[in-house]
């Protein structure tokens, strides 16, 4: 193993082409491994790790423990952290001990299935255990499955070949009644449609199972996720002990933001070039000593300001490249993520090119991986990495999954992946052992990638999202009905068990006849054809176009991405190549196109209309309220433009009927106030209009920032004014029939996407909008009308409303502990009667319960009255005069000063006709003496009055502060800030208390 170049890394963060663009450089430390001893093992499994030099990680050994002792466990802990070897031991000393049991393992992806199938082949050896071990997929040649189906005791498939198969059962009854074990890997991959196909593939899989009269154990394998206990349950359907803590080693990583586009960073943010050791970061130095050919010839005769106009003139692909081949000329094994294949490979091409001038026996060692290349091919490449045969490999995310080529020395992503689990993923390829690293991500433009170059602490503070899986797709739930009917006649009770649906959906299979009921009262498939041919686990619609050209299948298409991309007179890319639509037909289901170089792109222009159909649920969110329920949408595409680069060429009519489809999706009002607000205060056309657009955007954009899903998985329109709602409203939908659980899901982090949305538009150096903040690359309206300071005033008014029914809540709060600290304080000193204490403890519970339930003041002063004696009456309880005089005790002389101070602060708090601005001094007075009690006292008062009083909710915050409450004084200090963004003073003290934090 060759240690990677520590210098190297420094110098790249040095490089005067790179260090201006470096946004953040987060310092992710290693960690040293925490084994376990295990007391019972099988004496050959014992063997295999003592010959190995193998010592189990504690989360290996607790897996093997939890799969001993029967339970169903999910495994989430990182790339290479040894999770194959859990639960592969295990599993071989069941089978040492059972000699006829049998598991089946089920990956994603046939190269996942290969990587595993060698290092069982391994174990198979070593353990003298024999298990035959096969895969079983569309490559397996016809004349070894009857072989494998009778003697393999471990079979590696995927779920689209266990679609096809299950009702080929009765082939497989040895397998089938002997099998203990059914692992999943990669279970994170199993989101969205594809995820709720699988779901039910499962559910069927388990009825075969129990047919033939045996009960799988469930091991699941993942890449952490912020859900995975309820992934592992709609997944399998049934529960599960989940191992999350990782025990592995690891080395020091450093993971870099690299922003080309770094112009839209506000400088005031911190996020700069300039980074600041203290908090993780690194400081940018002077570049000096750069060494190699490639670097002095690319730099002679350029200072850095025109070093900085050049490589601000470069797309991100030619960056990426750049980066790509500086890490490799440095002798840095690098794996490089792109978007897609074609980048992949275009990447690879340029970086062979180049390397050809300067490294030439280096440019042999670079290479591209991507799926569609022949098995062998790809195994070379994987193998070439593990050996160091490739020093560079550009690759799509066919790379991100467990196939095993070794630990690198870096990884570059350009680009998000869309999801915090594929980008760590990603990352996780980078590391040998306790070798130090590098990972670089790249920015693109849009929304969600800059989110993150200029909230750095978001993404590293940031859990793992939520994989979905919707259960109540009723198009799918159909398709694996007729399915599971089609194996083995199904019964109502089946129906309700495995699939959790009413009898109506069995009436219509019936009516349709695509059922009928047998004598025995089951269900069964009429028709000859098979019925898993017919229904996709990747879409709902089973309506496949077939792309032609000249008589050959190019690929095959669903209709709403024939409408997007394969219209007629649109450009389609396939392989490389360019394609020009000749025809569609819709009946025959048949796209026609033909071979043509062209130097422009076609993008198509749509009108969205939406149907409420019913509403399902209303959720308050604070004082805000969003709609959630099924609606109708109507897209209809009716032009296209031809475009070279962002200039238009023309734009052609289409004629295609709409394409409309039954959805759930989310919905929200805005008032009409807000409307006659934007309009008085900024005197252009469409200014609600273009804020409503501009919100819609904002909110999609970052939408995969908080719910697991790509931005194309939803859609949205934002109108003036609709018809259902009889008010501006602003639709946020599934993009697929039937709906796949995304929206619902977005109910419960809409605050947390409504403030990052706001955040990325403040923080957006543009004037009126760009790609970076509310630009849609997917607008079907070119973009128009937008208006960016009237989407920032409507995000404003929404999080406003959120945050009030928070503040009064918090508010409430204080009002609610400072009475019942002083009656406390009170009734102790006062009190020392056994019948008062008695008396005090009743309080003291009914006012904790009181504050934890936040009820309003008069509902304590009533728990107050009906326990107190009438000694206390409602004036000596009242909050603002915990120390009054009491009617029959004697009071010293200084007792009475204090009570008359503290009956004339009362009287002018309750003054209506004393001023705000007065009492805004009084505060300020007291807050200097720090008599915080008083000053809250005020300032709750002038709120009371006037919420939208900046100074107020600033001194609050101030005032928590200085009792130790951070978290407190940051949310009224940003209330202070959303209600007058100017405060100066609020947005000082929000710096003052971070960098504390970050201290200590």
């Amino acid at each position: 193993m060759i240690p990677m170049d520590k210098l190297a890394i420094d110098k790249f963060k040095n490089d005067i082409r790179f260090r201006h663009k470096i946004a953040h450089i987060e310092k992710i430390p290693g960690k040293k491994a925490i084994y376990m001893n295990l007391d019972e093992i099988d004496p050959k499994i014992a063997k295999y790790l003592e010959k190995n030099n193998i010592k189990l990680y504690k989360h290996q050994a607790t897996a093997y423990k939890k799969i001993k002792n029967k339970k169903n466990i999910i495994i989430t802990t990182p790339t290479a952290s040894g999770k194959t070897l859990a639960f592969n031991l295990p599993i071989l000393e069941t089978m040492l001990k059972d000699k006829k049991a049998t598991a089946m393992y089920i990956y994603p992806a046939k190269a996942l299935s290969n990587d595993q199938l060698n290092i069982l082949k391994k174990l198979e050896d070593e353990i003298e255990l024999e298990i035959k071990p096969a895969t079983y997929d569309g490559d397996t040649p016809k004349n070894k499955k009857y072989g494998i189906r009778q003697n393999s005791r471990i079979i590696l498939t995927n779920p689209y070949q266990i679609h096809h198969i299950l009702s080929w059962h009765h082939q497989w009854k040895r397998f089938y009644s002997n099998l203990k074990y059914i692992v999943i890997d990669e279970a994170h991959y199993y989101k969205g449609i594809f995820g709720s196909n699988v779901a039910y593939l499962i559910r069927r899989l388990k009825r075969i199972a129990k047919f033939y009269g045996s009960s799988p154990q469930f091991i699941l394998s993942s890449a952490t996720l912020a859900n995975p206990l309820e992934l592992a349950n709609k997944l399998v359907g049934e529960n599960f002990y989940l191992i999350d803590k990782d025990t592995s080693p690891s080395g020091e990583k450093d993971f870099i933001f690299y922003n080309p586009f770094y112009k839209n960073l506000k400088k005031n943010k911190g996020n700069n070039s300039q980074l600041n050791s203290e908090n993780g970061t690194e400081s940018i130095g002077n570049i000096k000593d750069l060494e190699d050919k490639f670097i002095e010839d690319t730099i002679a005769n350029n200072n850095e300001d025109n070093w900085t106009k050049i490589t601000d003139g470069l797309s991100i692909h030619q960056e990426t490249e750049m980066i790509f081949l500086y890490l490799l000329l440095k002798d840095i094994q690098t794996l490089c993520f792109t978007v897609s294949r074609k980048i992949a490979e275009l990447i690879a091409m340029w970086a062979k090119k180049d390397m050809e001038n300067y490294k030439k026996p280096l440019a042999e060692k670079i290479t591209a991986y991507r799926a569609g290349y022949l098995a062998n091919e790809r195994r070379e490449i994987e193998n070439g990495l593990k050996n160091r045969e490739y020093l560079g490999v550009t690759c799509t995310n066919a790379l991100e999954l467990g196939i095993n080529i070794g630990s690198l020395d870096a990884v570059i992503i350009s680009g998000y992946p869309g999801t915090m689990i594929s980008t760590w993923q990603q990352a996780g390829r980078a590391g040998r052992g306790n070798q130090k690293s590098i990972v670089i991500l790249l920015a693109f433009e849009n929304q969600l990638d800059q989110y993150f170059m200029k909230n750095p602490e978001f993404f590293f503070d940031k859990p793992h999202e939520n994989a979905i899986i919707d259960l109540n797709n009723k198009m799918i739930i159909k398709s694996h009905l007729l399915c599971a009917a089609n194996e083995i006649p199904i019964t109502v009770d089946e129906v309700n068990e495995i699939f959790k649906c009413d009898e109506t959906l069995l009436d219509k299979a019936i009516e349709s006849y695509d059922l009928i009921k047998n004598k025995r009262e089951q269900y069964i498939y009429p028709h000859d054809d098979e019925a898993s041919f017919k229904h996709s686990l990747d879409q709902l619609s089973n309506d496949s176009f077939k792309v032609m050209s000249n008589g050959k299948l190019l690929e095959n298409m669903e209709i709403g991405q024939v409408y997007r991309e394969a219209h007629e007179g649109a450009v389609l890319i396939n392989k490389g190549e360019t394609y020009i639509v000749d025809s569609v037909n819709l009946k025959s289901m048949y796209v026609n196109v033909y071979k043509q170089a062209v130097e422009y792109h076609t993008i198509v222009l749509k009108d969205v209309d939406i149907k409420i159909k019913s509403k399902i649920k209303k959720e308050k969110i604070g004082n805000f309220t969003v709609h959630f329920g099924e609606l109708e949408v109507s897209e209809d595409y009716h032009k296209y433009k031809k475009m070279h680069f962002s200039k238009s060429l023309g734009t052609f009519t289409l004629d295609l009927p709409p394409l409309r489809f039954k959805t759930k999706g989310i919905w929200f009002t805005i008032s009409n106030k807000i409307k006659e607000h934007l309009e008085d205060k900024f005197d252009e056309d469409n200014v609600f209009a273009g804020g409503l657009h501009g919100v819609e955007h904002g909110l999609i954009g970052l939408f995969p920032l908080h719910v697991m899903c790509d931005r194309f998985d939803i859609g949205g329109l934002s109108t003036n004014y609709h018809e259902d709602t009889q008010e501006a409203t602003i639709f946020i939908y599934d993009a697929y029939e039937g709906g796949i659980g995304i929206c619902e899901k977005a109910i419960e982090v809409f605050n947390q996407l409504v403030q990052s949305t706001k955040d990325l538009i403040d923080n957006c150096q543009c004037d009126s909008g760009c790609p970076s903040c509310i630009y849609s690359p997917k607008c079907g309206n070119e973009n128009k009308p937008l208006h960016k300071d009237a989407t920032r005033n409507i995000l404003n008014f929404i999080q406003n409303e959120i945050d009030t029914a928070e503040q009064d809540n918090i508010l409430d709060k204080i009002h609610l502990e400072d009475n019942y600290n002083k009656i406390n304080n009170k009734l102790n000193n006062k009190i020392n009667s056994s019948i008062n204490n008695k008396i005090s403890n009743t309080i003291n519970n009914k006012l904790s319960n009181t504050i934890n339930n936040k009820v309003s003041n008069n509902k304590v002063n009533n728990c107050i009255n009906n326990n107190i004696n009438n000694n206390f009456n409602n004036r000596q309880i009242n909050y603002r005069q915990s120390n009054n005089r009491q009617s029959n005790n004697k009071v010293s002389n200084n007792n009475k000063i204090n009570n008359k101070n503290n009956i004339e602060n009362e009287e002018k708090i309750n003054n209506k006709e004393y001023n705000i601005q007065t009492k805004l001094k009084e505060a300020l007075k007291f807050y200097k003496d720090k008599n915080y009690t008083f000053a809250k006292d005020l300032l709750i008062d002038i709120l009371n009055y006037d919420k939208y009083n900046s100074n107020s909710w600033y001194l609050l915050g101030a005032i928590l502060k200085e009792q130790g409450d951070e978290n407190g004084a940051l949310k009224f200090l940003k209330k202070s800030i959303i209600v007058d963004p100017a405060n100066e003073k609020a947005h000082e003290l929000i710096d003052i208390i971070k960098n504390q934090s970050i201290k200590k």
